[in-house]
């Protein structure tokens, strides 16, 4: 595993430096990134420009929402995000190189192409959460230290769910190939739905989100404890402190079905 992870590592450090070698190229995608990852919080802002709450969220608590989801699917994005593009691989055979180095073929894709760039979502999501808990600051005050190591660990589980989703939809790709939109529908999809309050929705995508698919685990449930507000489907209080086990749990069944659909792989000679 470390001589893996040093693999990662290497090839990702190879790829920053290539980026970094035009540094206003690289400047300009950085600025792309972040600029393009904002505007959705520009519209929900319009949106707040018209009404004093949404769903019975203050712009606030729904900054707080925006900012936790950003920074998780931010720093997966960065970390693993490539491994969307594994149809891509499956379609021209490049698999097979993959196969036969002494390296699991998840980090290599997660390590190819690495792109610093995506650093611009992970700003733009800080500084929203930033704005969000200085703007909180009479709910803020009466936070104990649990309550911020709650708020660390909602931002670590989230990406380790938005991982795990990745890591599922490139497995699918294996069999279906050209499916990157699949994927995208469950993680930039599932990251626009957990944006705003689990209040809006219709109680049967609460559900869903919560109980099939454990989007909900990446901001809604440990933040209703952050907002002092009711869980989704009425879920106890430490059910707050479950992100990290359903995360665990989410990996678990991704890295089995990932295993399966690398062993079903067939090479482009068979």
């Amino acid at each position: 595993m470390v001589d893996a992870l040093r693999a990662y590592t290497l090839t990702a450090g190879m790829w920053i430096r290539a980026s970094l070698t035009y540094r206003a190229s690289f400047a300009m995608a950085l600025l792309g990134s972040f600029i393009g990852s904002g505007l959705d919080f520009v519209a929900i802002m319009i949106m707040y420009s018209h009404i004093d709450a949404l769903g019975g969220y203050a712009v606030a608590e729904v900054a707080l929402l925006y900012g936790a989801t950003s920074l998780s699917l931010g720093i997966t994005e960065l970390l693993v995000g490539n491994v969307s593009r594994v149809g891509a691989n499956v379609r021209n055979g490049t698999v097979d190189t993959l196969l036969v180095r002494p390296v699991p073929v998840f980090l290599q894709l997660a390590a190819d192409r690495f792109a610093l760039r995506r650093l611009g979502r992970i700003t733009q999501g800080a500084l929203v959460m930033g704005w969000a808990l200085v703007a909180l600051g009479p709910v803020r005050a009466g936070w104990s230290p649990l309550d911020w190591l709650l708020l660390v660990v909602m931002v670590l589980a989230g990406a380790g769910i938005y991982g795990a989703l990745y890591a599922l939809g490139g497995a699918f790709q294996f069999w279906a190939q050209d499916a990157a939109e699949v994927q995208n529908a469950f993680t930039y999809g599932g990251n626009t739905l957990l944006q705003y309050p689990p209040t809006v929705f219709a109680g049967e995508l609460v559900r869903g989100v919560t109980l099939v698919i454990p989007l909900a685990f990446v901001n809604w449930v440990p933040a209703a404890t952050l907002l002092g507000r009711d869980a989704p489907l009425d879920l106890p209080g430490f059910a707050a402190w479950l992100s990290p086990l359903v995360a665990a749990a989410a990996c678990c069944v991704a890295a089995l079905v990932w295993r399966a659909a690398v062993n079903s792989y067939r090479s482009t000679g068979s």
